[in-house]
């Protein structure tokens, strides 16, 4: 028995070692994999680069030669040992055990897909006409959509979603399988992040003067931006963990439709539809407006949230009471400790963690207390959720959200993009998702329980916040 469990253990060492030297499914890792392709074919431009990369990894449709062109020989030199590591890494698809292949993990902790990014840079790349891009929307978002709602329509759930969902990494430090957290549509989280990042860095290259030096560089620009002392209201707007504000600033949802209209005659052409077929898809038109309205509330209303098991939260302990929704509040709290706001995913990580450890060790409760917490990063992290009830707001947990910022705000308040997030987008999120109540009230903690939170300063702040209100006083 000894020498069996000897045996066990030096295999899952050798296992560990093995696993420990792959090269991680992370951005920085693609970016210097680039940078070494880069160095080896000097003089070659980033369009180049991109079109290497796509042919290297296969990827390619009738779809996307209708809008960039044969991918015909390229001059890029890639060592065959980097051959494997971009094919996974690039080449998107979702196994029968709900492994999601061809994404990464960003610093922000964010995942996206490579596919629908690197084919909005190279429309962009390409682009002769600044500030129109040609085919751009289809090939990072639109033929993803459609084909998903329409997988949708004919499959219906439980077998099939119409958009989502997202996932968990078996490791944040040495990120390798990602494994979806539901049932896969064929427009996951990371396909849409990346097309939305697609969009976005497309737009931006189609300048001439914006084209990059590397393709390289530009990658490290957008995801790899570290926040200084100005923290991230003194960010630059072109970074990832700005995704979804600028992608609702840049695209309107009139234009989401029109480019989804124009695609489905595309769409039946490459598919070879029957006449018959046509018509059938014209009486679906209905129910692919549906999947729009969803993808606009998912991705362009509401705010990126870091699931739990990102930040690697420990379980709940014992059993959750779900909330009876909608609810009629919404609780503003500050953390006190950590008494620093949190500038990047790694800060906001270790502190959720060592607040759930408190909560759960030192005062005894089943998890974290809050429904979410708003860092300095540009995200919300997920702690009791949308549906379970918190311990945020002794006598009124049953009655609505607790959100708080991490950091001490009795002399300062925190950054104006946090606020924001809470402010506008997830109040927005939770009303349009029937969460909260559309007349519902906002409370800072200090209001119905006996404490100085959310400390004065913010207190001050959010009291000029839509849906705040008094405290109404019971008759006697």
């Amino acid at each position: 028995m000894e020498l069996h469990i000897r045996q066990v253990i030096f295999l899952l060492l050798v296992v560990r070692s093995l696993t420990d030297d792959l090269p991680r499914k992370h951005m920085d890792d693609f970016i210097k994999a680039v940078e070494t392709i880069e160095l080896e074919n000097p003089g070659l431009r980033p369009l180049d680069v991109v079109r290497g990369l796509r042919k290297a990894a296969g990827v390619e449709s009738p779809h996307i030669q209708l809008r960039l062109g044969f991918l015909s020989h390229t001059k890029l030199y890639i060592k065959p040992e980097l051959i494997g590591f971009l094919t996974g890494v690039i080449k998107h698809r979702v196994t029968e055990q709900g492994v999601e292949e061809g994404v990464l993990l960003t610093t922000d902790g964010t995942t996206v897909a490579l596919t629908p990014l690197l084919l909005g840079l190279e429309a962009g790349l390409q682009s002769t006409s600044p500030g129109r891009v040609h085919g751009l929307f289809h090939l990072t978002l639109i033929d993803n959509l459609v084909r998903s709602f329409l997988h949708y329509s004919q499959n219906g759930p439980p077998t099939s979603s119409r958009l989502g969902p997202g996932g968990c990494w078996d490791s944040v430090a040495n990120p390798q399988v990602f494994t979806l957290s539901g049932v896969a549509s064929l427009a996951t989280d990371s396909l849409v992040t990346g097309g939305m990042d697609g969009v976005i860095l497309g737009k931006h290259v189609a300048e001439p003067e914006k084209h990059p030096l590397t393709l390289s560089s530009l990658l490290k620009q957008y995801y790899n931006h570290q926040l200084d002392e100005g923290g991230l209201d003194a960010a630059p707007g072109l970074i990832s963990r700005f995704c979804r504000t600028n992608f609702r600033k840049m695209v309107k949802v009139s234009v989401l439709r029109k480019q989804l209209t124009k695609y489905l005659n595309t769409f039946q052409k490459l598919e070879k539809y029957s006449k018959k077929q046509r018509q059938e898809l014209k009486k679906k038109m209905e129910m692919l407006n549906e999947g729009l309205m969803e993808f606009v509330h998912n991705y362009m209303d509401c705010p990126a949230i870091i699931p739990r098991c990102m930040w690697e939260a420990q379980p709940y302990k014992g059993t959750p009471t779900m909330l009876n929704l909608p609810l009629p509040f919404l609780y503003i709290h500050h953390t006190y400790e950590p008494s620093q706001p949190c500038l990047t995913f790694q800060q906001c990580s270790r502190d959720m963690r060592a607040m759930q450890r408190f909560h759960q060790h030192d005062r005894g409760w089943d998890d974290i207390g809050y429904s979410f917490v708003a860092g300095s990063d540009g995200y919300l992290y997920e702690g009791r959720g949308w549906l379970w009830q918190g311990a945020h707001t002794k006598g009124h947990n049953s009655k609505g959200y607790g959100v708080s910022f991490i950091g001490n705000y009795t002399s300062s308040i925190p950054a104006k993009r946090a606020m924001d997030l809470v402010k506008h987008q997830l109040a927005k999120c939770a009303t349009d998702g029937e969460r909260l109540t559309p007349d519902f009230i906002l409370h800072g903690h200090r209001q119905v329980v006996s404490t100085l939170c959310p400390g004065d300063a913010f207190y001050h702040e959010i009291q000029s916040w839509e849906h705040f209100a008094e405290v109404k006083k019971n008759p006697k």
